[in-house]
């Protein structure tokens, strides 16, 4: 039996998309506000400040709550305030 090469790859990729659109509408956010300086700690922390977009004292980002991000606040919890955003 031979399959349609484009009627299966046009169903995956649509099956692709509404995954990914799927994650996107549920995808929680969350605010980090920098609560205190980075002077006198390790690079390693300072380098995860500037990854996360932190630049100053009381500086303020929205960022999606994905692993990888929730990964990186944990690291420098002791430097910033986590908030879930609503909506």
């Amino acid at each position: 039996m031979l399959f349609d090469v484009t009627w299966v790859c046009t169903t995956h990729l649509n099956l692709k998309l509404q995954a990914s659109n799927l994650k996107l509408t549920t995808m929680k956010k969350i605010k980090i506000t920098q609560v205190k300086s980075v002077i006198d700690r390790p690079e390693r922390q300072k380098k995860t400040m500037q990854a996360l977009g932190l630049r100053k004292l009381h500086a303020t980002v929205e960022k999606d709550a994905t692993p990888q991000v929730l990964g990186m606040v944990e690291k420098v919890l002791h430097l910033v305030k986590v908030e879930e955003v609503a909506g």
